[in-house]
């Protein structure tokens, strides 16, 4: 008996060993990396970037502003102004776990070695703290995304919104000065794991330097010297400019956010009939791509509360998978121009840059230029042009982004009348986002508001 348990104990050892020399190198799964390499984490955090610009706050956003309409179930509600503390939980979570988190800890193993990296990681959390704050307000900011570091962070201090948006602004110098390094000094550079610009850390540069000015100009409230500080932002965008937009691709976990809503939800939303109307009105040549026609190859937008799904769908612009989809884009340099030169009396310089930022976008969206409506719409002069010409225009180039939003509540402009029939919040469009459920009940020292009628800090 004893030899036998020998024998079978050996024979055993020799399979086990045998075994083990055959699956050598086979079990550990090429999905599934046991470190996760900077390449990795900039793309997973760009990716989340995108979702965070084109999912259900920008969705909601867009029917406040009627851009869109909310024509079925969920979006209804939204153009009714029903917006509770659970709607958005997932999107505040994805924010804070899926960018913050990332981009501190992207900061952490590359800011020494791989100042790159960390440059665009720090423009990326600066996106992702703009976002937030403009829906928010005060928010989780200097203690964010540190839980790593123990229990102190588990329920991070909100910062007030001044404090953020003077953070964001240093944030993006640090961004800079690590973008502006020379290339010798990264032991690693990023390249294609780049979905944005390919690892060119110029265009990077230049983004920096437009959030920059987007966000001086969100004090324009606030800070008597925006415009002037907005223009000397502006100034250092040079020749390597580029637009910065999401791109997507064919598979299921890539698609555009718009195509696949649309796809999935198909009767939800359609284009705002405030938003068609006025292109009609100026015969704007954008409409067709930023509208699809109706069954009877017209162009109509839904009226509020109408429920109207025969109205015309969002265009292929931007319901399209493989079409990308704007972050920072060009022309809003053109219009922060816009609006600082009118706002500090240079009346001429502001209407020569209104002309320019109405042509560039025009051309990109259309492909070509379009002289009538140029003639009509893009001609302004020191004598005509106005703070609401140039918001207006701003908020139809600014089509599906959140910034038309934003725009709106700081500037009043376009002068939108509110849904007549809507059920909720007293016929009020919404003009904050309410604190997410989760952080109402898991964290103390949450800043919590529940008035969706009170303005956040820049807006006041």
């Amino acid at each position: 008996m004893k030899k036998i348990s020998i024998i079978l104990l050996a024979v055993a050892m020799l399979f086990t060993a045998g075994c083990n020399k055959f699956i050598e190198g086979y079990d550990v799964s090429p999905n599934n990396p046991s470190e996760v390499t900077p390449a990795l984490m900039l793309s997973s955090i760009e990716v989340a970037t995108f979702a965070m610009y084109a999912g259900g706050l920008n969705r909601n956003t867009s029917v406040f502003v009627q851009q869109i309409e909310g024509t079925d179930a969920q979006m209804n509600d939204v153009a009714n102004y029903v917006l509770l503390e659970g709607d958005n939980v997932n999107e505040w979570n994805s924010i804070y776990t899926d960018i913050v988190v990332e981009t501190n800890e992207l900061i952490s193993v590359t800011e020494d070695k791989s100042p790159y990296y960390a440059g665009i990681a720090k423009v990326l959390k600066a996106m992702a703290l703009g976002f937030a704050t403009d829906l928010w307000g005060d928010i989780p900011n200097r203690e964010a995304g540190k839980g790593i570091l123990g229990p102190d962070y588990f329920s991070p201090n909100y910062d007030e919104q001044q404090v953020v948006i003077a953070d964001i602004q240093i944030l993006l110098d640090e961004a800079i000065v690590l973008l502006s390094k020379d290339a010798g000094e990264n032991s690693i550079v990023p390249a294609a794991d780049d979905h944005i610009f390919g690892g060119d850390v110029k265009a990077w540069i230049n983004t920096a330097w437009l959030l920059k000015a987007r966000y001086a100009m969100r004090l324009s409230k606030k800070d008597s010297n925006a415009s002037t500080t907005a223009l000397g932002f502006l100034a250092n965008i040079n020749g390597d400019a580029k637009d910065c937009m999401a791109v997507f691709g064919p598979n299921s976990n890539e698609l555009n956010p718009w195509y696949a809503f649309s796809n999935a939800r198909a009767s939800y939303i359609r284009m705002g009939e405030y938003f068609v109307n006025f292109l009609k009105n100026i015969s704007d040549p954008r409409l067709p791509f930023f509208a699809a026609p109706d069954a009877n190859g017209d162009y109509i937008g839904a009226a509020p509360n109408s429920m109207n799904i025969d109205a015309s769908n969002i265009g292929s612009l931007y319901n399209s998978n493989l079409q990308p989809l704007p972050l920072v884009m060009l022309y809003e340099a053109k219009f922060i121009e816009a609006e600082a030169q009118f706002r500090n009396g240079a009346l001429g310089n502001a209407a020569n840059a209104l002309n320019d930022a109405i042509q560039h976008s025009v051309i990109q969206v259309t492909g070509g230029a379009d002289q009538a409506f140029f003639d009509d719409q893009a001609s302004e002069t020191a004598a005509t042009v106005s703070l609401e010409k140039i918001m207006v225009h701003k908020y139809i180039a600014s089509f599906l982004q959140v910034e038309a939003y934003n725009d709106w509540r700081r500037t009043g402009f376009p002068v939108i009348t509110p849904n007549p029939t809507a059920t909720a919040n007293d016929g009020k469009i919404p003009v904050r986002f309410p604190t997410p459920q989760d952080e109402r009940i898991n964290n103390p020292n949450a800043t919590v508001v529940s008035d969706i009628n009170l303005h956040v800090w820049w807006a006041q």
